[in-house]
């Protein structure tokens, strides 16, 4: 049973940080690529950030500089340090896994149930 959970988020002021967390189940994350994506009320789930199986790492322009991802395969999780986060940073943020490779588009296979970020 493939599950991913996500955790971290929480309120913080203009500048503050955040750690999310996705602990992977089911399957080993290491193998797959792991995304991260938000969804602000009122817009469309966007992409921002992966991680590749073999390491690469790519970024969102909105986030890039202060947004970090990283992975523990040995405890099967994806990371997502977020530094100097700023309002519109506010959103529902998704762990995803793609079977299939990076993409920037949502057609990730599995999804978690989000965790929510507010900046104000």
């Amino acid at each position: 049973h493939v599950q991913l959970v996500e955790s971290g988020g929480g309120a913080v002021q203009d500048g503050g940080s955040l750690r999310l967390s996705c602990a992977a189940s089911g399957f080993t994350s290491s193998s797959y690529c792991m995304g991260w994506f938000r969804q602000a009320p009122g817009k469309q789930r966007e992409w921002v950030s992966w991680i590749r199986s073999d390491g690469m790492t790519m970024y969102a322009d909105s986030v890039k500089g202060r947004f970090t991802i990283s992975r523990d395969n040995d405890a099967n999780t994806v990371y997502l340090q977020m530094n100097s986060l700023k309002p519109d940073d506010t959103a529902m943020y998704y762990c995803a896994a793609s079977v299939g490779g990076c993409r920037l588009s949502p057609n990730y296979d599995y999804w978690g149930q989000g965790t929510q970020v507010t900046v104000s």
